[in-house]
C-alpha cells in the first residue's frame, strides 16, 4: 500500500490530489488548490510551500509526484512556474518523500491515452478512473492525474522487473 501526492504547480494556483494505491488499485483521498492570495511573489511561494507542507502532513503521503515545466511562451511566466515548483519540491523533500516528475505529455498518455488530450478529457478520465460523483476542478484533476501517471510508472517499472525507486527518484535524493 501506498499514498501518493501529485502536485500540479502553478504560482497562482496550485492544484494537489492524493491516492492510495493498493496492489492495482487507486483510491480517492483527497484534492484541492493551493491558492495564493498575494501579488508578491516570495509570500506566494512561501504560501506554496506551507500549503504543500499542510497537505503533507495531513495525509502523510509515501511518495509525491510533480509535473515538469513546459517551455510557456513567456519567459517570466516559465520563470514562476519552475520557482512554484520548487517551493513544493522543498515541501516534499522536508518530509523526506522522494520526488517523481513527469511531463504533461506523459501524465495526460497515462491516463487520458494521449499526450496531446484536453483538460476536460483528463478532468474526464480522473473522475472514471477513481470512481468520482463528478468531474474535480481543472488544477485538482490535473494534480490527480500526476498522481494516476506516476502510480502507473511505478507500476510498469515493477513489472518490467526495475526498481521504480532508482528509475524515478534518483535526482532529488
Amino acid at each position: 500500500m501506498s499514498i501518493i501526492l501529485g502536485v500540479d504547480p502553478g504560482s497562482r494556483i496550485t492544484g494537489y490530489g492524493v491516492i492510495q494505491c493498493i496492489g492495482r488499485h487507486q483510491t480517492y483521498l483527497g484534492s484541492g488548490c493551493i491558492r495564493t492570495a498575494s501579488d508578491d511573489l516570495p509570500y506566494r511561494l512561501k504560501q506554496i510551500f506551507d500549503g504543500v507542507s499542510e497537505i503533507i502532513r495531513q495525509y502523510q503521503p509515501d511518495e509525491f509526484a510533480i509535473e515538469r515545466v513546459f517551455m510557456a511562451k513567456n519567459a517570466d511566466s516559465a520563470l514562476k512556474l519552475g520557482q512554484a515548483r520548487g517551493a513544493a519540491i522543498v515541501a516534499a523533500t522536508n518530509a523526506d518523500l522522494p520526488v517523481a516528475e513527469y511531463s504533461a505529455t506523459q501524465i495526460k498518455s497515462a491516463v487520458v491515452g494521449t499526450g496531446k488530450a484536453q483538460k476536460s478529457q483528463v478532468q474526464h478520465m480522473v473522475q472514471q478512473i477513481l470512481k468520482l460523483p463528478a468531474a474535480p476542478q481543472a488544477d485538482a484533476a490535473d494534480a490527480l492525474g500526476v498522481a494516476i501517471c506516476h502510480f502507473h510508472t511505478s507500476q510498469s517499472l515493477i513489472a518490467l522487473g526495475g526498481r521504480a525507486n532508482a528509475r524515478t527518484y534518483g535526482r532529488y535524493r
